[in-house]
């Protein structure tokens, strides 16, 4: 039976993520979590990874690439590279959600009850982060919004069941959403890996991007600060 091979990329966080999978076995990860190196460490990534597992980008069936929302930077920088491959290798863009394929990993790697709902978080300024709400088989309960954060988030499922909050943007709101069926999972940091599912459903369903005016989702606008005046 056909197992395609696909190549994950994810730059929506802090966090530098590829991944290779043949159908639903993920073969290998390579990431780093500094957060500044995305642009440099990428594409040293995607090589080493291929030389290392025997493939070729010719021999690869799609890229995935996280979609957003996110960092900008890293979206683009995503992107950019996925793209780069596809042109190439003439082969399919597949976009995988970042928040869902967070809600994804956070589910496979827990046992949660039936009723729990997941709140992937991103950080976003101050208290606003990039969420939505799912449940344990990744089907949207709430859609992507840029919320900010008050006691009042959420608070209608709150009141119906446990919600789990993680990613990047959790930590900073555990002080502020403080009802009882509220937990908090520090330890999680997404990764190229939770991809896999949700872009082998897509190869299968031909959902694929235009690779040439496919943009990341970055749920607002970029928002350019004012230029430094040098010759003060």
């Amino acid at each position: 039976m056909f197992q395609p091979v696909i190549l994950h990329i994810e730059t929506s966080t802090e966090i530098c993520s590829v991944a290779l999978s043949v159908g639903t076995d993920c073969l290998a990860v390579k990431e780093n979590s500094e957060g500044r190196n995305n642009a440099s460490l990428l594409t040293v990534f995607v090589d080493e990874m291929l030389n290392e597992t025997g493939y070729s980008a010719e021999s690869l069936n799609a890229v995935s690439v996280g979609s957003g929302p996110g960092s900008y930077t890293g979206l683009r920088i995503g992107l950019s590279t996925a793209k780069g491959l596809c042109y190439g290798a003439n082969i399919p863009l597949i976009a995988v959600s970042t928040l869902h394929a967070m809600s994804m990993g956070f589910a496979h790697e827990r046992d949660l009850s039936a009723s729990a709902l997941l709140c992937p978080m991103i950080d976003a300024r101050r208290m606003e982060v990039y969420t939505a709400l799912y449940d344990k088989y990744g089907r949207q309960v709430e859609k992507i919004s840029a919320e900010i954060v008050s006691e009042q988030t959420f608070v209608s499922h709150l009141n119906e069941r446990q919600i789990f909050f993680f990613g990047n943007g959790a930590a900073k709101c555990s002080a502020v959403i403080t009802h009882g069926a509220a937990i908090f999972a520090e330890e999680f940091a997404h990764s190229a890996r939770y991809m896999v599912d949700a872009a082998l459903q897509a190869y299968k369903e031909k959902r694929f991007e235009d690779i040439a005016y496919f943009e990341p989702f970055y749920l607002k606008d970029f928002i350019v600060g004012p230029k430094k005046n040098n010759n003060k």
